[in-house]
This record gives C-alpha cells, structure tokens and sequence, in this order.
C-alpha cells in the first residue's frame, strides 16, 4: 500500500528535525505517510502556506498559533498546535562592533549568565540595540522582551528587525542589525563568518521554553483524525530518536545535506551536542540541553506555556490579558495529544498545565505510567508564572 503524501512546510533550522528524521529515517513510512516537506524562505510564509492550504501541517514558531488566535498578524485561520517539535535552541548574538566594547570593558563571554550579559550589554550601547529576530510573533522575540523587562538593559531598551533566519549573518556583518536573537545553525554560521560572537543561549532566559510546534489547520484536524495521528506518532517517534545520543551524527549528516539545511555537520552539530563555538577566538562552551525533542515531556503542548504566550503578547500589544490567555490555552491542543499518543508508549503527564519556571532540578510527577519527570524549567530572574493568575 502506496504512503498518503502530506506536505508539510518548514524553515532549515536544526529544529526542523523531527520533520526530517521522520522522512529520512522511515518514521513516516511506518505509519503509512510520505511527508512532503516544503522549505519556506520565511515564517511568514510558512504560516500563510498553512493558512490557506497549500500544506496540511508546518513546523511552526510556537507564538505564531496563539498570535493568529488573537487577531494579530493579518491571518486569523484557525490554527492548532498539536504537539511541540523542540524546547529551547536558539542563540542570542551580538556584532563586531559589540564584541569589541564588550571586550574593552572585561567582558569574559561566559555564554551562561543572563542578567551579567545584559548588565554588561547596557553598560556599552549608546542607545536601543537593533535586533534581528525571524518573526515579530516568535519566542526569539518573547524571550528578548523578558530579558530586557528584567535587566539593566530596560534603560535603554532594543528595537525589533525581522531578518529571515538563513540571512541573519549577512545582515549583522552589513551593520543592519547590531545583534540578533537566532535558531541553529545561523548562530554558529554569524560566528563562522566571522559576522560577530555568541552572548547566551536562549535557555539562559527560560530554561525550557517551547520554540517550534507542529500546527495544523483546526478543520484539518477535525476532518482527517487518522492522517492527524499518523503525522503526530511519526514526528514523536523520530523527537525519541533524536535524544538518543549515538543518533547525533547520523542526524547531523543528514541535515547538513543541500536538500535540507546546506550547512557542514560540524556546525550543526554544535547544536545537537551543545558544544559551542562563541567567537572567532574560537572560545569554546557547553551548554547542556541545548535544543530537547523529547526529554521531560518535550513534545507534549502544555497549556500553561501557550496561556503565558498568550499574557506576553497582551501586554506587548495591549490586550486583555485574561482572553489572552484563554485563547493560547485553546490552541495548545493537549487533548490532541493524549488522544493520538495512547497508541503509543508514551508516558503521558497527569495535568495539561502547571506553574512556568517552578522546576529547578528534574522532578517526577504524575502521569499515566509513572515514570515521568520534568526537566528544569527556570526563568532567569526566578520569577514563577501562574496560569491561573493574572499579577
């Protein structure tokens, strides 16, 4: 029997994973799909591909659902976010012209300490910093925000420039931006070419924070319940795959071919690893859990976390921050989840929403099997995010 194609559209970023071991390795093909991937060259028009049916499913930035929801952005399909592709795995970096006054003063790019970096930061600029994000309604973005609210550098703020990912180096070394917020590998590719240097991984902000969801379209949904849980048990199998450490360079292989990323392996697998290099000094640091696909209930679309996109993009615009959050929950669709995981071995938490940021160290919880536990989940600042309560 032939695999059902599903196209599927996607940006090269090593967070695109899931979606491409799942082809490569047969993940689909044991469910009896063909996945169809579409490279896009830009989130915008990822979303718009998904929006208006061009594909059935997309490697989505996890706001953009939740964005759409709320009216914001021009595109109101209806959208769900059925299971979470990644946690964490971008970088924030900063230009020449930074290094250098960062340098002068002693800086020692520890690529760890959220709030040194930023107090550091504030002490050179000489006024809001141009940053690079891929999409005004990503986590670059939110988590750049957060950063700011809480540090030094809310005395001279930053401006937002939407780069597409795979043209962030060449903007940052043409001076368009001072420093960008970035997925794998454009990071380490800005640093290749010597454009500027890594200041922090993005889990310096929030230690687990949900960077790309598998989205489709609600009526999509509803309509095609089987070919849902095909893709959804495909994608979950090879996010299992991905965490096995002796998959890093098999992976790594084959994201780097031209068909998917065009980027060598070593640079990718600074991700996959999490052993980076910062700088043209070729400084080197670790980071552990980098990127996650599937450790800690990855992959499972929390409500909690969509309700605090939800508060994030009401006060950044202004909205009632109550309907806000209402309407991000709705969107993390967790009872998806659960339906299409029970045909597998997934061990499935007991709750679809807990406090943000309460975790500081790997923790058991209930849930259907009772071998879960959940990775450290920490915002920078220790600050703990209620669903359930508007501060």
């Amino acid at each position: 029997m032939r695999p059902v194609p599903l196209p599927v559209a996607y940006m090269p970023l090593v967070d695109a994973a899931p979606l491409i071991i799942a082809q490569e390795m047969g993940f689909a093909e044991a469910e009896g799909i063909a996945l169809d991937l579409v490279a896009a060259p830009s989130w915008s028009s990822v979303r718009d591909m998904l929006a208006f049916g061009r594909v059935d499913a997309a490697h989505l930035l996890s706001p953009v659902p939740v964005a759409m929801a709320m009216g914001l952005g021009g595109v109101s399909t209806p959208v769900s976010a059925v299971s979470v592709l990644s946690v964490n795995g971008n970088v924030i970096g900063v230009g020449r012209a930074l290094e250098q006054a960062l340098r002068a003063q002693g800086f020692g790019f520890d690529f760890a300490d959220a709030r040194a970096a930023a107090t550091a930061l504030a002490a050179v600029a000489e006024g809001p910093i141009v940053f690079g994000v891929p999409f005004p309604f990503s986590m670059h973005v939110e988590l750049l925000r957060y950063w700011v609210e809480h540090t030094a550098l809310a005395g001279c703020g930053i401006d937002i420039r939407t780069v597409p990912p795979p043209l962030m180096a060449q903007a940052l070394a043409e001076g368009d931006v001072d420093a960008f917020c970035v997925g794998e590998p454009w990071g380490s590719v800005a640093v290749e070419q010597g454009a500027g240097a890594l200041l922090l991984p993005g889990r310096a902000i929030w230690a687990f924070a949900p960077e790309k969801v598998l989205a489709v379209r609600t009526d999509w949904a509803e309509t095609e319940p089987h070919l849902l849980g095909r893709l959804m048990r495909a994608v979950w199998k090879a996010g299992r795959w991905l965490s096995h450490p002796e998959s890093r360079t098999t992976t790594a292989e084959i994201l780097s071919r031209p068909d998917w990323l065009g980027v060598p392996a070593e640079v990718i697998d600074r991700a996959l690893s999490g052993r980076f290099i910062i700088s043209g000094r070729a400084e080197q640091r670790q980071v552990a859990g980098f990127v996650g696909f599937h450790q800690g209930a990855a992959s499972f679309p929390w409500r909690s976390q969509a309700r605090w996109i939800g508060d994030r993009l009401a006060l950044a615009q202004g909205l009632p921050r109550g309907s806000a959050r209402d309407l991000g929950a709705a969107v993390f669709r967790s009872d998806l989840y659960r339906a299409h995981m029970a045909e597998t071995d997934a061990d499935l938490p007991g709750a679809s929403e807990k406090l943000e940021g309460a975790i500081r160290h790997p923790t058991a919880i209930a849930s259907q099997k009772g071998q879960l536990s959940l990775l450290q989940d920490a915002f920078f600042d220790g600050r703990i995010f209620d669903p359930s309560r508007i501060d």
